[in-house]
């Protein structure tokens, strides 16, 4: 499937700030079934981006604009080609049970086996747990027994925007029955580790093409990979109760939701800030199969093809070189 994505992300503040510095992970993975053909940020006010790839093979894209101003706009546009995962078999062996609680599979999946953050076991998610009978995964074979839990999370917690953050602890979601992408990815995967299965999350993009789907189509997603030695990764959404198909794209994985935030970062100034974002996921047939884009700039190019600064920046290098 070919699928473009529009990421716009808009910060605004009450007055000018001095300076801003951000931290974006938007740029899609490539992976044996996840093709990134083309990728392109753009930055307003201007600025020099930088990448690296972090503990996880995560693209990080970081900058600085070390002048005044009172609005930061980012925006990703991204061309994807996606292919359907092999199915998965019906069950696995019990032994499975056995060759997770591996020295090698626990020595090499250690950060995805921890309770931290906010995937620690509390006491409401362990009632929880117990209330429905989650206690006794090994009456089961791992996949088998993840698969359920998809399943339950999915029909025991319901999809409501608002009531929770991005970032809000897991309890938030329990007192309430209710949640988002992020809370049903996070219980997941406390429960996972839990059982001994190594489970991280991915963040990403759902293009949502069916009425059951319960993600909303303006925004990010988030979803759960479960590690079997048999199977390596396999990914499962809870939100909408769904093995990770070719709909779902992944830009990051890490041990929860403060690994790969799309956005991050900090600024100079006493002022209040309010954020805007826009996702937009669907397919396209504009894509040049044979072609792979990376393109980081700034919407002002002068005639050179270099980003030109706006008023402000102006102004600041102005002052810099006076001083």
């Amino acid at each position: 499937m070919l699928l473009e994505i529009r990421h716009h992300t808009e910060y605004r503040y009450a007055e000018p700030i001095r300076e801003s510095l951000m931290e974006l992970r938007m740029q899609p993975q490539k992976t044996a079934r996840q093709r990134l053909i083309s990728y392109e940020l753009t930055v307003d006010p201007a600025a020099q981006v930088f990448a690296y790839a972090d503990n996880y093979g995560n693209t990080v894209q970081h900058f600085d604009v070390p002048y005044p101003h009172d609005r930061l706009t980012i925006s990703a546009r991204t061309l994807v080609e996606t292919s359907t995962p092999p199915p998965l078999p019906a069950y696995l062996d019990r032994a499975e049970w056995d060759h997770l609680s591996s020295e090698q599979v626990r020595g090499d999946w250690f950060d995805f086996l921890l309770p931290q953050g906010y995937t620690a076991i509390t006491e409401k998610l362990a009632a929880f747990s117990k209330d429905l009978g989650l206690n006794n995964p090994r009456s089961a074979d791992p996949l088998t027994a993840v698969q359920r839990l998809c399943t339950t999370l999915y029909e025991e917690l319901a999809y409501t925007p608002g009531v929770t953050e991005a970032d809000s602890p897991i309890d938030h979601a329990l007192d309430q029955r209710s949640g988002v992408c992020q809370d049903f990815s996070h219980i997941m995967i406390a429960l996972c580790r839990q059982w001994g299965v190594p489970a991280r999350y991915v963040s990403g993009y759902l293009y949502t093409d069916r009425e059951a789907d319960r993600s909303r189509p303006d925004a990010t997603h988030a979803w759960v990979e479960a590690y079997f030695p048999s199977l390596r990764w396999v990914g499962f959404d809870p939100t909408n109760n769904l093995v990770a198909g070719e709909r779902h794209v992944a830009v990051g994985w890490g041990r929860d939701y403060s690994d790969v935030p799309p956005s991050r970062g900090v600024y100079k100034g006493d002022v209040e800030s309010e954020l805007f974002v826009a996702v937009s996921t669907g397919p396209t047939s504009e894509v040049e199969r044979d072609l792979e884009l990376v393109r980081i700039g700034s919407p002002r190019a002068g005639k050179d093809g270099r980003a030109q600064p706006d008023a402000a920046y102006r102004e600041y290098q102005q002052q810099q070189q006076q001083a």
